[in-house]
């Protein structure tokens, strides 16, 4: 495993007079030109159509649950502590009996590679590299055994409701995640029913894509991003091809996803799943404590609390205001992680002040490669650790570790 108490100024480049201005090298450059993550939603959006860009920034209905996410994280405050030595803080943290670099994953994002082609194995490859956890959706433009392959160490899987047939093709996906080597598998609870995405309705997105006279006018505004898909070819949903056929075209399968990934995961679809699957097992899209403590009862060892980036239901809460009673309910039995907003390393200090073991992130990820294309995930990685480890010792903790408050959220 690589060493975890890394130094980002380092890795940039000997710094040759005081202030960041010093530093050299590439990764320098990129940190001076895009200091944040979100300076990289704006370079993602300048080179990406318009029905692109919009799939991934939007939420459900007008986008009330994503503002919500952005501003519950900015009203979290944390009460520094001082006088103690945190000049080298231990950022790493245990998952499931793996360790990893920073309390940061990578959450699971369908159709990521319609941002940008290649989207799920160049982030993975980052993953791999930075050791943290990545995720891959059900819905992932590439596959299981190929992901498996380019993130040996930090691969976890995520499985949507696919009832028919007694559940035949999810048997089968979860024996493929298992065989495949995935460190955990992650059960999305909060699908009952498809999202009404008002921005994809306005935009007509659809795959394989319609060229209406929107469609066109937008991929004539993204050259770059056209010729990638043109090299790539249409985004394809390929853990689907074993059941629909390879020599199917991407509309027969995007139909089959269509028609059969559907209905809600109910709690004995995870009871189910539970005996199958021989490794940890999560639960994410959960914002109640009860919810919570059923998913404790039937043998799952985390739990992902998650308003799935805001892009289901608009009413629901913003996840870090959900996070501190299920902390409360099952932290000392179970692994707690979030997602919902994250976008910086204050954000993913905020998440384990709240009581989780880790944040987790997707659009992040995904804009930075649309942005930046292969060094734009590495660069996240970066990001996030050099802030990360500076959100621990301006808060006065020591460990990522020893970072978590899960049973209030009074000063620590």
């Amino acid at each position: 495993m690589p060493e975890v108490h890394r130094n980002t100024s380092a890795r940039m480049g000997e710094k040759s007079a005081w202030g960041t201005g010093g530093m050299s090298g590439r990764a320098a450059a990129l940190r001076r030109r895009y200091p944040s993550i979100r300076d990289l939603f704006d370079r993602a959006r300048a080179r990406t159509p318009r029905f692109a860009y919009d799939f991934v920034a939007g939420g459900v209905n007008e986008d009330l649950c994503v503002a919500r996410n952005r501003a519950a994280l900015d009203a979290v405050t944390i009460t520094p502590r001082y006088g103690l030595d945190v000049t080298r803080p231990d950022l790493s943290v245990d998952l499931f009996g793996d360790r990893y670099a920073l309390p940061v994953g990578v959450s699971p994002m369908g159709l990521a590679g319609l941002l940008w082609p290649g989207a799920d194995e160049a982030i993975a490859a980052a993953a791999q590299a930075a050791r943290i956890p990545y995720v891959m959706s059900t819905v992932a433009n590439s596959t299981i055994e190929r992901i498996a392959r380019i993130a040996p160490d930090t691969f976890w899987y995520q499985l949507y409701n696919v009832p028919g047939d007694d559940h035949r093709v999810a048997r089968d996906l979860v024996k493929r995640a298992a065989g495949a080597g995935a460190k955990a598998l992650v059960l999305t609870l909060d699908v009952p029913v498809r999202s009404k995405r008002n921005r994809d309705v306005r935009n007509g997105l659809s795959v394989p894509f319609r060229l209406r006279a929107n469609t066109l006018r937008d991929i004539a505004l993204a050259p770059q991003w056209a010729a990638a898909m043109l090299r790539h070819g249409q985004p394809r949903f390929h853990n689907f091809e074993p059941y629909v056929g390879k020599a199917a075209a991407t509309s027969e399968i995007a139909g089959y996803v269509y028609r059969n990934m559907a209905g809600p995961m109910t709690w004995e679809t995870v009871a189910m799943i539970r005996d199958l699957w021989p490794r940890a097992l999560v639960v994410k899209g959960v914002l109640d404590p009860r919810d919570a403590l059923k998913a404790l009862a039937l043998g799952c060892d985390g739990v992902l609390v998650s308003n799935h980036g805001g892009r289901q239901f608009d009413a629901a809460p913003a996840a870090i205001d959900a996070l501190p009673a299920i902390a409360a309910a099952v932290g000392h039995d179970m692994t707690v992680l979030m997602d919902g907003g994250v976008t910086s390393g204050l954000d993913v200090r905020r998440t384990l002040w709240r009581g989780a073991a880790a944040g987790f992130a997707g659009r992040a990820f995904l804009m930075a490669y649309a942005a930046l294309g292969p060094e734009g995930p590495a660069h996240v990685m970066r990001l996030f650790e050099e802030e990360v480890r500076l959100a621990l010792a301006q808060s006065g903790s020591g460990a990522a570790r020893s970072a978590r408050n899960i049973d209030s959220n009074e000063e620590q």
